[in-house]
């Protein structure tokens, strides 16, 4: 593949700027991922390849698009979770050379880092990518649990979410189903939910989304995948695909988030900083 003038990520920039702004003006970090991904027809190829800490090597590209975005003023960068974009960013119109120009004045106003004290022209996403170290440490631990293992902490997962009734099968020949639960909304709706936990290195592709939904038929209301890996484009689109029961999915990303936020099998750090102001009143 050619090399890009300003770093293979700045192909993502126009991209995300058009997506936020086709969904007026805002949108969350995964939907705005994929859709780019989408648009600019990445290859499954290109989508498989991991970094070195083992986070995906486009996803990671999206990010640093956004995040020279933030540098330069076209997105906001005090929402969090959320990609805002702000008026400079909706009233651009940016051209391949105003991007490689982006990139280079945001390079120049960017302190050195011990990270980034490279060669400009480099590529950064070859250099630092912000993937915390325990999301890799948990995904590895999670890798190595044998098959019932990881279907019994999936549905430890489930129970501490809000489902009831959540029963393993741990049956082979089950068309691919590992358990089944119930979610209750409220005291007079409720969901019945199949699930399935694969613990996948790479991708999920759509043939096994597939196979899922057609043993969940007749079954349940909703189906949820699981798993370590992550899923193809055409996966996500099978998952949603109109006029046939939804299917939820969960890769390793969403797994770590669901640990971090039940604090499930991780343990939070606290850190403080120094309140310099604070003091102030005492000199």
């Amino acid at each position: 593949m050619k090399k890009r003038k300003g770093g293979e990520f700045s192909r993502f920039i126009i991209p995300v700027i058009n997506i936020l702004k086709n969904q007026g003006g805002s949108g969350t970090p995964s939907e705005v991922t994929d859709a780019a991904i989408e648009l600019l027809d990445i290859s499954e190829e290109e989508l498989s390849e991991n970094l070195k800490n083992g986070a995906s090597k486009i996803r990671n590209q999206v990010a640093w698009a956004r995040q020279y975005l933030v540098n330069d003023g076209y997105i906001d960068s005090s929402t969090r979770g959320i990609w805002a974009l702000t008026e400079k960013g909706i009233q651009s119109d940016l051209t391949d050379d105003e991007v490689f120009e982006l990139v280079k004045n945001v390079r120049k106003k960017s302190t050195p880092t011990p990270e980034t004290t490279t060669k400009q022209e480099k590529d950064p996403i070859e250099e630092v990518t912000d993937i915390e170290p325990h999301t890799a440490a948990l995904l590895d631990v999670l890798k190595q649990l044998p098959p019932s293992g990881f279907e019994r902490i999936c549905q430890r997962l489930l129970r501490e979410s809000g489902f009831e009734k959540v029963t393993v099968t741990g049956k082979s020949s089950d068309g691919g189903i590992d358990g089944n639960g119930i979610l209750k909304v409220n005291p007079f709706v409720s969901f019945n939910v199949i699930f399935q936990c694969k613990r996948y290195k790479e991708t999920v592709g759509a043939p096994l989304i597939r196979d899922f939904r057609g043993a969940m038929m007749g079954r349940a209301d909703k189906g949820i995948f699981l798993t370590t890996g992550r899923f193809t484009m055409e996966a996500k689109k099978e998952a949603r695909r109109d006029g046939v029961p939804p299917i939820e999915l969960v890769d390793g990303e969403k797994l770590v988030d669901m640990f971090e936020e039940l604090e499930l099998g991780v343990n939070p750090i606290t850190t403080y900083e120094v309140d310099l102001s604070f003091f102030n009143e005492f000199k």
